[in-house]
């Protein structure tokens, strides 16, 4: 499996406001995961190129982290734009 228990933890400890493993619902983690798993399935459809159902649900995970990252902006512009650039997301 792409993404395991210890994974998920580390990436809700190192994007999460809380600096926990328990801040799961955060935007900031949220997006962090979001955005693990949309490089997981980029790769799978750069050698996968006729898996449709799997590019389907990469636009719906992008579409979901996208409204995610327009309520930072409409809430707090610092924590959108910190989330940015720490894990590289294009605007």
């Amino acid at each position: 499996m792409y993404l395991t228990s210890e994974k998920k933890a580390e990436l809700f400890k190192n994007h999460g406001r809380l600096k926990a493993e328990t801040d799961t619902g955060s935007s900031e983690s949220q997006i962090a995961l979001f955005t693990f798993r949309i490089q997981h399935l980029t790769d799978h459809l750069k050698t996968n190129k006729k898996d449709h159902s799997s590019r389907l649900g990469l636009l719906k995970l992008v579409g979901k982290r996208r409204s995610l990252l327009n309520y930072l902006i409409k809430n707090d512009i610092e924590r959108y734009r910190a989330i940015i650039t720490e894990l590289g997301i294009r605007k």
